[in-house]
């Protein structure tokens, strides 16, 4: 009986007004700082499908604050839609006064770029050939600066060293500022004016690999700087997402009906932010849910502090 309660209350529940008091409610425990880095990207609920109804699986997009370690916020995706128009729906509900959005290639739009600026924030956004004039443009820029040996150019280098579980990768990153009109001349991308570019040479059993990644800026970038934003955009997947499919079992989830699937991924987050912001035991979030599920004393601090 308890289960189809909280089944049907969940259904029930306007997905919309309980986002907002999600919202409402971080707003009164973050405290961000100048600087703070948003990373944003989507996740797939992969079980929450209906084949019955021919319902699709829900797509969440999420903000998360790397430095506090708190999901600010999320949307659904609409149906009928994707990432590119979802983004804009999440950035206008944050407050992003002197925060730095990171966001993969399906964000590197300029209508994207433009809110963000709107909005008070700068950005580090992936640019791939979804892009395909830009990505040229920033191309043959790095390849001119290299033959030139950046004379002339304003920029910085940075490498880092990394050997974990027998793979061996160096990554060197490399920043261009100052040349917007050399890349955007028409102005078409608000705020732009420095490029970004990562090699990645990967060592796996003796084998090695190189990929190469470029990057669009609202600020003129020092590359060790750089290299802390584009590492930092990968908690989202680390902290955030990976946790979701293994400490809560989302992507095993079968809830599905009406808005259950939306309103629990909200409710995810909500469990996620307090167990993240519980220091006392220093364990993961699967063992503090556990005690919180059995001592009643620490459910409270969990909910409380």
């Amino acid at each position: 009986m308890r289960h189809d309660t909280f089944a049907r209350v969940f259904a029930r529940i306007n997905p919309e007004q309980f986002q907002q008091c999600f919202l409402n409610w971080i707003n009164t425990i973050s405290l961000r700082t100048d600087g703070e880095v948003v990373a944003i990207d989507g996740k797939t609920l992969r079980h929450s499908y209906d084949s019955g109804s021919e319902k699709a699986a829900i797509h969440m997009v999420s903000a998360w604050a790397t430095s506090q370690k708190l999901v600010l916020g999320q949307v659904k995706v609409d149906s009928k839609s994707n990432e590119i128009t979802a983004i804009p729906e999440l950035l206008r509900v944050l407050d992003l006064n002197d925060c730095i959005v990171t966001l993969d290639a399906m964000g590197c739009q300029r209508e994207i770029v433009k809110l963000i600026e709107e909005r008070g924030g700068d950005y580090v956004i992936t640019l791939k050939k979804n892009q395909g004039s830009l990505y040229s443009r920033v191309e043959e820029l790095f390849k001119q600066a290299v033959l030139s040996r950046y004379q002339g150019f304003t920029y910085s280098e940075y490498r880092q060293r990394e050997l974990e579980h027998g793979r061996r990768e160096i990554r060197h990153y490399t920043t261009l500022s100052n040349i917007k009109e050399l890349v955007d001349p028409e102005d078409k991308w608000a705020a732009f004016i420095s490029v970004g570019r990562v090699d990645y040479l990967r060592t796996i059993k003796g084998e090695p690999n190189l990929e190469t990644r470029y990057y669009i800026s609202s600020l003129s970038l020092k590359a060790e700087k750089f290299g802390e934003y584009v590492r930092n955009h990968w908690q989202i997947e680390n902290s955030l997402h990976w946790v979701l499919d293994v400490q809560f079992n989302e992507d095993d989830s079968r809830i599905r009906k009406d808005n259950s699937p939306e309103n629990f991924a909200v409710l995810r987050h909500i469990a996620h932010n307090l167990l993240n912001q519980e220091k006392s035991l220093r364990v993961g979030v699967k063992r503090k849910r556990n005690r919180a599920g059995w001592d009643d004393d620490y459910l409270l601090k969990v909910l409380f502090g």
